[in-house]
């Protein structure tokens, strides 16, 4: 999980974070930059292809690794092959270019996103998922560390294009380590499409029609119908609502600010060399501290708690963001408190969402189900985030951090109702929601 962690979290920011202080070095608008992260979208929507990664069987590379683990493959080399398109860019000439391949690249993370949340689900009970989240989210803060100090400070040295080339041999981690890790065994099998009484029924409702027509309404109905009709099933109209709402808007922070934190800190004076050692060596080597924090707290307080910790540090670090864009010229003391904040607060914030969605999804449709979770959560924050550069634009960076603290006050108030005393014998399904 730690090395498949690494896989993951590789090209999140070389499509977010990084891309945008290349744009922006190379002159690129600040309102042109957040439009631009409206690329990584795609990801948000998963979800619709999905129950294709979920069921159709890739020839000759699912018999040979195994139905996630081809599917984790596909995914891993789309983005090797996205990431060498991207090292031979030139943002300033050609901005389609850059546009396109952020787009691939968007799409094949997903897509390896979807198995391997499905192979992390499916490998290990419940009660494990905190630590097997906690494992991922190291491997992952491993692999931000590279795709955003490493990958600044290459481009110091040696250039933008050097920098994307060296993160696209990384991309083999992943590769070898889908070749070397075991096919899972769900604990529940998957479920046919024709085993299912909802297909069932659909099926006889139109004898009539041609049989192609029926297998395509039938593997539609099976693999998408019913997993939303699983989970609706599972909780009362109220609290799965409650729900829904939490999982679209806990990450809102996250989204609106990560966009705009690499063009401030250059907009307030800092070289590529300050922002790869302070702000990514050192902030994300203490979020590694923190995820490991992170699943001692959800395994002593629950994940909820966890929750509700993660999002009052959101908050303090966007506050201290705030404070530093008031400073006069670069900090190098404030940054590293800032951003040593902020790394802790994302690590805790993380850790505990993707232990959250994991004991919300059922076992019948591991990859369909969890990746609607995630298209969910990411999506309202996607959407705010394309806005963020016009608003800095607009208010400024101090007002703006105050701006994006307050978009974690309304998982908070959700978080105090789902665990209201009226409603926590609803979710059965979530064993650290007992908090």
């Amino acid at each position: 999980m730690l090395f498949l962690g690494f896989g993951s979290g590789l090209p999140y920011y070389l499509v977010y974070g990084t891309l945008s202080a290349w744009l922006r070095q190379d002159g690129i608008a600040r309102g042109t930059i957040s439009m631009l992260a409206w690329v990584s979208l795609i990801s948000t929507f998963k979800f619709l292809w999905a129950p294709f990664v979920d069921r159709v069987r890739i020839p000759g590379l699912t018999r040979w690794l195994g139905r996630r683990r081809s599917w984790m493959m596909v995914g891993q080399v789309g983005i090797i092959v996205s990431l060498a398109d991207l090292c031979t860019a030139h943002p300033a000439a050609n901005l389609v270019q850059v546009a396109l391949g952020a787009l691939l690249l968007a799409f094949f993370m997903a897509t390896q996103d979807i198995a391997m949340d499905a192979w992390r689900i499916e490998s290990a009970p419940d009660e494990e998922q905190g630590a097997m989240a906690a494992a991922y989210q190291v491997g992952y803060r491993a692999a931000i560390i590279c795709s955003t100090a490493g990958a600044l400070g290459l481009a110091q040295v040696a250039g933008w294009h050097v920098s994307y080339a060296t993160m696209a041999a990384l991309g083999f981690v992943g590769v070898i380590t889908t070749l070397m890790v075991r096919e899972p065994h769900p604990r529940t099998a998957a479920v046919g499409a024709h085993q299912e009484q909802r297909v069932r029924e659909w099926l006889a409702g139109r004898a009539h029609w041609p049989h192609w027509a029926q297998a395509v309404g039938a593997q539609f109905v099976g693999a998408v119908v019913c997993p939303l009709t699983d989970f609706l099933g599972r909780f009362p109209v109220r609290i799965a609502a409650l729900l829904l709402l939490l999982i679209g808007s806990y990450r809102l922070t996250d989204f609106a600010m990560g966009v705009m934190a690499n063009p401030f800190y250059i907009d307030h004076g800092y070289t590529l060399g300050q922002i790869a050692t302070v702000v990514k060596f050192v902030g994300l080597a203490l979020s590694m501290f923190g995820v490991v924090l992170s699943g001692v707290i959800i395994a002593r307080f629950g994940i909820v708690r966890a929750m509700i910790l993660g999002s009052a540090l959101i908050i303090s670090s966007n506050l201290a963001f705030s404070w530093l864009a008031t400073t006069q010229g670069p900090t190098i003391i404030g940054l590293g408190f800032a951003n040593g904040l902020d790394a802790m607060a994302l690590a805790l914030h993380g850790t505990a969402l993707i232990a959250f969605l994991s004991a919300l999804t059922s076992a019948r449709y591991t990859a369909t189900q969890y990746a609607l979770f995630s298209s969910l959560y990411a999506l309202p924050g996607k959407v705010l985030e394309g806005a963020s550069g016009h608003v800095v634009d607009r208010i400024g960076y101090p007002h703006f951090f105050l701006y994006t603290a307050s978009l974690s006050l309304p998982a908070l108030l959700l978080i105090f109702l789902l665990t209201r005393p009226a409603h926590r014998h609803a979710l059965p399904g979530v064993a650290a929601a007992k908090t």
